[in-house]
């Protein structure tokens, strides 16, 4: 019996040819592709392989911007994406809340994102500083710093929950204001000069009024009565506001008040203006002259308003806000808004801020030792 043998299927010799190699042999080129050896075309590439280059480029590019610290690193190039919170540290009526509802709305027309104010009012406005101190340093936490807040508050409050140099990131300056100092109209008085003498005859009679003990108008009158002179008594009230009905009234004889909301009494006649304590007179009350000008040569007390960030905020962002800041200030709208506040806008670099506050806690804090006066 002969044995059958399976059929011998016939082994094709291996071609060295490239459309002749066998379809399994990977190391071979394709034959449809004419460009043996070159780049392949992107239409040819795989799903993975364009991710991983789509990666790469991005792995890339971060690595470039933080080789080369530019200012729009990661996220701060795209922002503000959402609404900004404004805290300020006053309640709502306030001449401070109004300045930043003047500057908020610009503001939110600059940046194309809603400013949202956040009245944060309390301990003289150390609860809504503080506030901004503690907040997230993203750029969506904005606040109103004063001289009440960042230099009278560190110049006598050990024990402040803040640092106002290490725990914000200055802006930049919005403009300062003077007091203006009213008596009731029943005194005899009809300038600075007049005053003085009243007080020196009436030595421990006279009063005034300020929005509690160590608020910036008690320093500020406790400094011209230094430089005078005079004894006079303080009435401590739990707001600016208390204290200007009971000027009206005339429970009070004098009192160094915030402009805006006195104008409408001063023009009535309902209060006396005798003089305003900053370097230079306002423009919506260009008649009444300055402290300085009226006999008592370097005496300056003013109020002013910036804008702060939380501590290391990104640098980019803090830019962005100082410019945006400044062009209100130096537009009229702007400035018109300001002037119609009593506030002389001051725009500048954001180190004009930092130094502001470093001198202004040096300065009440003279003033408080001198007349000893402590926080309560």
């Amino acid at each position: 019996m002969t044995a059958i043998e399976p059929p011998q299927i016939p082994r094709k010799p291996y071609s060295f040819r490239p459309d002749r190699r066998p379809r399994n042999c990977l190391t071979w080129p394709r034959p449809h592709l004419k460009h043996v050896g070159e780049k392949r075309p992107r239409a040819a590439r795989t799903k993975r392989e364009t991710g991983m280059r789509w990666l790469a480029s991005v792995l890339a590019t971060a690595a470039l911007l933080a080789g080369t610290g530019t200012p729009t690193q990661g996220i701060d190039a795209f922002w503000p994406q959402r609404p900004i919170r404004l805290i300020v540290p006053f309640p709502a009526g306030a001449s401070t809340d109004v300045i930043a509802r003047v500057i908020g709305q610009k503001l939110s027309q600059q940046l194309g994102q809603q400013i949202v104010i956040e009245n944060r009012a309390g301990a003289s406005g150390n609860i809504g500083a503080d506030a901004v101190a503690k907040a997230p340093p993203d750029g969506y936490t904005i606040g109103i710093a004063t001289a009440s807040t960042h230099a009278v508050a560190a110049s006598l409050n050990a024990s402040l929950p803040y640092d106002p140099i290490k725990d914000f990131a200055p802006v930049g300056m919005l403009g300062s204001q003077p007091y203006v100092l009213v008596l009731h109209p029943a005194l005899p008085a009809r300038n600075v000069a007049e005053l003085i003498a009243l007080a020196r005859a009436r030595p421990g009679t006279l009063n005034y009024g300020s929005a509690g003990v160590a608020s910036l108008a008690h320093l500020a009158t406790a400094l011209f009565a230094n430089m005078t002179r005079v004894d006079i008594v303080h009435v401590p009230y739990k707001s600016s506001a208390q204290s200007a009905t009971d000027m009206i009234t005339g429970r009070l004889d004098m009192q160094f008040a915030t402009i805006a909301p006195s104008l409408a009494h001063i023009r009535t006649g309902q209060l006396r203006a005798l003089a305003v304590s900053g370097k230079t007179r306002v423009a919506v009350l260009p008649e009444i002259p300055t402290v300085a000008e009226s006999g008592i040569p370097g005496y300056e007390a003013a109020l002013w308003a910036s804008l702060v960030a939380p501590a290391a905020t990104p640098t980019a962002i803090l830019a962005r806000l100082n410019r945006a800041v400044n062009e209100i200030l130096n537009s009229p709208d702007g400035t018109q808004a300001l002037l119609a506040q009593g506030m002389t806008p001051e725009a500048g670099p954001p180190e004009a801020l930092t130094q502001r506050i470093r001198i202004d806690i040096e300065k009440w804090r003279d003033v408080a030792a001198k007349a000893g006066i402590r926080p309560e």
